[in-house]
């Protein structure tokens, strides 16, 4: 039990133990805690050719939250610790929370910040001596932002396309980017009076089968935005696909897409989600594929890497898998590992198409005078699209599919802009699939196939093993 909560922290919510202080006394504070901003320690990362290390963690109660904190710190000590939000706080659910938090923590699916409140957020911050960062999957995240910088957190997940789109059915896109824009412009006070905060983009979208070129357009138009709010320090955050050279080329593309479309004064970072399609249930298999993501995340640059764990088939992890997780993750910034390298030619030549399709998805919607409405108008039209959204305000019309060597390619484009030299690429990639793919009896048979990638691969490793 939390002892009773009874109110709400945020900004415009009644006075009281909630209230939230002056945006120049949280820099004050924070600037107090003596730990580094999430900025400073993703700089340091790429400054030194590291990949910092960041687990996915969040539970309703207050001492739990603090206790899984201090223990995946302790085990496994982190760059960064996360706090995730429970579903009703990132749908404004606030008085649900509270209920909840009051009659039954354990059946929150994260930490309800802004039930809690600042004071209790400032706790959780001076417990560990990692920088949080908020995850949660909301599309209008003003109030949870306020309390998150009041309890001097510096990092803060999330977009106007990539926190509605994948997560909500009704919420029309137009509230939802201009939402975040409230929150980029408080960012830039921020900015202003001293204090960098890091804006992770989920890029990662649906998750499963996003083809390269539309997570890092919908980030770099998230980017775009966020930039002219006054942001100063961008996070762009991409799902491995399970294809080395086409993950490699994916992350290497961020650098060069923030050098062609942002101003030279903001900070950009690389970040890899560790595979979030289907796991391996057996333990070995599945803690193959968590060292595998790392490697990538070191070989295309990443400057985080967001991990997984051995029991990611099984439902929420326990804290001791959280930290072997960490632990297994972080074996790949050793410098015994630096002889790993990849092919330089393919991966150059996945890079220069990949910069290619996002320019011709981005390139129009930044033409228009209005970013915004263009936008809008674009996913209304299908110009620009995301595959299996939540929303009626994407149309879906993009159809993803692994080429014969397991790539993630496009199978239908749907309306996106792209040249026929796109589409003809595609379409003669995914040939090669059809025809050494196994014979399945329909669409989504293979899709299926496709999201089960790594089970079948590793179930046929065993056969051949065992021949």
């Amino acid at each position: 039990m939390t002892g009773g909560v009874t109110y709400l922290a945020g900004r415009g919510e009644a006075p009281g133990p909630g209230a939230l202080p002056p945006l120049a006394e949280s820099v004050d504070y924070i600037a107090s805690l003596g730990k580094p901003t999430a900025a400073s320690v993703l700089k340091a990362a790429r400054d030194s050719g590291r990949v910092a290390i960041q687990p996915r963690c969040g539970v309703g109660g207050h001492q739990e939250m603090k206790a899984l904190l201090r223990d995946l710190e302790e085990r496994a000590a982190p760059d960064f610790l996360t706090l995730t939000i429970d579903s009703h706080t990132r749908l404004k659910r606030f008085e649900q929370a509270l209920r909840t938090l009051n009659l039954s923590p354990g059946d929150l699916n994260g930490y309800p910040l802004v039930s809690h409140g600042y004071r209790r957020g400032r706790e959780l911050n001076e417990s560990v001596a990692a920088p949080l960062e908020i995850r949660h999957g909301s599309p209008d995240a003003r109030i949870l932002f306020d309390v998150a910088v009041a309890s001097g957190i510096t990092s803060f997940e999330g977009g106007g396309i990539s926190y509605n789109l994948p997560y909500s059915k009704a919420v029309p896109l137009e509230e939802s980017l201009t939402a975040w824009q409230d929150v980029d412009r408080v960012c830039g006070e921020l900015a202003g009076l001293g204090l960098v905060v890091d804006r992770e983009l989920f890029g990662t979208l649906t998750a499963v089968l996003v083809p390269p070129s539309i997570s890092l357009a919908i980030s770099v138009l998230e980017a775009v935005l966020a930039a002219r709010a006054g942001v100063r320090c961008i996070s762009v955050s991409y799902p491995q696909s399970g294809h080395l050279v086409q993950d490699v080329a994916a992350l290497r593309a961020i650098p060069a897409l923030a050098r062609t479309y942002l101003p030279s004064g903001v900070e950009v970072h690389a970040v890899l989600h560790e595979f979030m399609g289907v796991f391996p249930k057996d333990r070995g298999h599945a803690e193959d594929l968590i060292l595998y993501g790392a490697l990538v995340a070191r070989l295309g640059g990443a400057s985080k890497l967001i991990t997984k764990t051995y029991q990611e088939a099984f439902g929420i992890p326990d804290t001791r898998a959280n930290a072997e997780g960490l632990r297994l993750a972080d074996r790949a910034n050793s410098r015994l590992l630096g002889f790993m390298t990849v092919d330089e030619q393919r991966v150059g030549e996945e890079l220069d198409w990949i910069l290619a399709e996002v320019a011709e998805i981005v390139e129009p919607v930044l033409a228009a005078p209005d970013t915004i409405p263009a936008i809008c108008e674009a996913f209304a039209e299908g110009l620009l699209d995301i595959p299996f959204s939540a929303s009626r305000y994407a149309k879906s019309g993009i159809i993803p599919k692994r080429d014969d060597e397991g790539a993630i390619r496009y199978l239908s484009t749907g309306s996106l802009p792209f040249s026929s030299r796109t589409r003809s690429r595609n379409s003669e990639l995914l040939k090669g699939a059809d025809a050494a793919g196994p014979v399945i009896g329909s669409l989504l048979a293979e899709l299926a196939d496709d999201i089960n990638y790594f089970p079948i691969l590793f179930q046929e490793m065993d056969s051949e093993v065992s021949k």
